[in-house]
């Protein structure tokens, strides 16, 4: 029997598992819930979600997911909680993992599964919504100890219908590598069209402006809420990872001061090597 979804969130992400699952008949039927009736709309108009609702109610639904900022995801818990059957599975879809691990076990919620979808784009909204989004992606799965295993199998399942494919790691290890991976180079592109934007008070930047810096930052078209929401839900390892980064940038600058620029050559190869290995590894995790 085909299971039943409620999606909370039809945003990017929220639309994309809707358009997925649809894609491939995974679903008996899915719902979606947001506060924006447009979202709802365009989803319910492309043939994503069976229906859509504005409020949390009483559900039947055999898979919960969440994708929304992971702020609210710890309160969306606590209100699921009395909604659902005792059968039901909850995941989620949030960047950081340890909060919102911690208030389902604090719930006492075994059929919660926490997973991030290693995928995304710099727009937002379900306007961007693609049902290939997460193909041959990595999502991380993170079942604390005690977590019911078969709900880790049916989370595992929707996932692989969505065509990605499923890693299991610790919460603390899947942070730690986020935080590195993912946040810190949002904080990067942040920063830079931060500092860009003064300059472009004083001076007219925009036709020296060439593709580089459009693709350094193309992340910076991120939601800024959902950053937000990131950057203090991940803050105790977000925070070592730019100190570290801040040391890079300092030992750069140490070495233009002195004229060294055999050792900037030396630390730009080294770099240029492991971002071919990375490219190159990567890239063989998609096929």
């Amino acid at each position: 029997m085909k299971p039943s979804v409620a999606i909370i969130g039809v945003g990017l992400m929220g639309a994309s598992l809707a358009a997925a699952l649809r894609a491939v008949d995974f679903a008996s039927c899915i719902v979606g819930i947001d506060e924006n009736p447009e979202s709802l709309a365009l989803a319910v108009e492309q043939g994503w979600l069976d229906r859509g609702v504005a409020e949390l109610g009483p559900h039947e639904a055999d898979i919960v997911v969440l994708a929304t900022p992971v702020g609210a995801m710890p309160g969306l818990l606590a209100r699921l909680q009395p909604l659902l059957s005792a059968r039901a599975v909850i995941t989620d879809m949030g960047s950081v993992k340890g909060p919102v691990a911690q208030a389902a076990e604090t719930l006492g919620l075994a059929r919660f599964v926490p997973g991030h979808p290693i995928a995304g784009a710099e727009r937002s909204g379900p306007a961007a919504a693609s049902a290939a989004l997460f193909v041959k992606r990595v999502v991380v799965l993170t079942p604390r100890e005690g977590c019911d295993l078969e709900a880790v199998a049916v989370v595992r399942a929707m996932w692989e219908a969505a065509g990605a494919h499923v890693l299991i790691a610790e919460p603390g290890v899947h942070d730690r590598m986020v935080a590195y991976t993912s946040h810190l180079p949002h904080l990067l592109a942040f920063a830079c069209a931060d500092l860009l934007a003064e300059e472009a008070e004083d001076h007219d930047l925009y036709p020296f402006v060439g593709a580089g810096l459009r693709d350094f930052l193309r992340i910076a078209g991120s939601d800024p809420v959902m950053w937000r929401d990131v950057c203090q839900a991940n803050a105790a390892l977000l925070g070592p990872a730019l100190a570290a980064y801040g040391e890079r940038l300092a030992a750069y600058g140490r070495a233009l001061a002195a004229g060294d620029f055999v050792s900037l050559q030396t630390q730009f190869a080294k770099a240029r090597d492991f971002r071919e290995t990375l490219i190159r590894e990567t890239d063989r995790g998609e096929h």
